[in-house]
């Protein structure tokens, strides 16, 4: 076996490399030794590239520091306040509750039934996912072994519906969509071919049915919830009025968000970015650690935002923002573009994360035909 000592000759050269580089006498080309020459060349550097980066340095060793001091602040913060994470899953939902000097109490998961109703309506939706892609390529049929596998699935879902634990009533709903699901996979199975036609008939069969699922699911979700934080509220009592509460959100599930606008339910308004966040991510789910850290810097910083500017929530916010608005206005006057920016708000808004200007069309599955 050659691998030991062929690294012990690479940390060698390594370290004969090293001590040579590191010697006190400045090295001349003329005395690195040949074995060298091939990987090692006069290096220069323009001064102000020097100091540049020295200067960026400072950045780069910021955030370690305030890496570092993060992790005090979370478990300072986690030792003098309660805090409340609601976590984006496929389940539904995950809650977890903090309390200072406990471990942390992971909330009852949403009654299955949730995941089944959903799982369903997901099924029609999925279908577009397969053929969608192909209707403007009648000669590709590369879709047929996807959709035949998929068939199979929604057979075997079909066959298992009566003994799922659904109520009874919202079975023949979910019993529906799956036949139409299998009828539609079969036509175009038989016909060879994606219709346009044939999927849009097919939609307008189906949207009925996935609004009374998607009714059904939320209302299973959003009343296992309430119980869960009425619960804990009066659990913990007095101290619910400095608990902390976080749900995260992605951008298509930040309108009405169902974790937030539940705990919306039990802080009062002027909670909302205060102690109530919703903090927007690039996934759908994301970690309770990078929850608490996200949550627990947003903390810190308005107490270094207080120590230096004054206010409390300068930095909710981004802090060159108020210049750069003013840049822009000034960039915009000599362009000669119209200003194109909403209304100035306090650092303190108590404002909805979410949209709320009100306006014309509809505002849910209930206002479309």
């Amino acid at each position: 076996m050659r691998t030991f000592p062929m690294m012990i000759s690479g940390l060698g050269v390594l370290m004969s490399l090293a001590l040579f580089l590191a010697a006190d006498a400045p090295v001349r080309a003329q005395d690195i030794p040949d074995y060298f020459k091939e990987i090692v060349r006069t290096e220069t550097a323009p001064a102000a590239e020097v100091e540049t980066k020295n200067i960026l340095a400072l950045n780069a060793t910021m955030l370690d520091l305030y890496t570092n001091a993060a992790q005090i602040f979370k478990k300072n913060i986690l030792a003098q306040h309660p805090v409340i994470l609601g976590l984006f899953s496929g389940a539904g939902g995950r809650f977890i509750l903090y309390i200072p000097g406990k471990l942390p109490l992971d909330a009852p998961p949403v009654p299955i039934s949730y995941q089944l109703l959903k799982s369903v309506g997901h099924s029609a939706l999925a279908l577009s996912e397969v053929v969608v892609p192909y209707l403007g390529s009648p000669d590709d049929s590369t879709w047929r072994s996807a959709l035949a596998a998929y068939r199979s699935r929604m057979q075997s879902a079909l066959d298992n519906l009566e003994a799922a634990p659904l109520r009874d009533d919202w079975k023949p709903v979910s019993r529906e969509i799956l036949e139409n699901n299998i009828a539609f996979t079969d036509e175009a199975l038989k016909a060879n071919a994606i219709s346009p036609k044939a999927l849009q008939e097919f939609a307008k069969k189906q949207a009925p049915l996935l609004k009374k699922n998607i009714a059904w699911a939320a209302e299973t979700q959003v009343e296992h919830w309430m119980d869960v934080i009425a619960g804990w509220k009066r659990m913990l009592g007095a101290d619910w009025d400095k608990t902390y509460a976080a749900s995260n959100t992605i951008y298509v599930a930040r309108q009405n968000n169902v974790l937030f606008s539940v705990l919306a339910q039990f802080f009062p308004p002027d909670a909302i970015n205060d102690r109530l966040m919703l903090i927007e991510t690039t996934s759908f789910v994301t970690t309770p650690d990078d929850m608490l850290e996200s949550l627990t810097r947003i903390i810190a910083d308005r107490s270094i935002g207080t120590a230096f500017f004054g206010d409390y929530h300068l930095m909710d916010y981004e802090l060159m923002g108020g210049d750069a608005r003013d840049a822009v206005i000034a960039q915009d006057k000599q362009r000669n573009v119209p200003v194109n920016l909403p209304p100035q708000v306090p650092f303190g808004s108590h404002q909805w994360p979410m949209l709320i200007t009100p306006g014309s069309g509809p505002k849910s599955l209930a206002d479309l035909p």
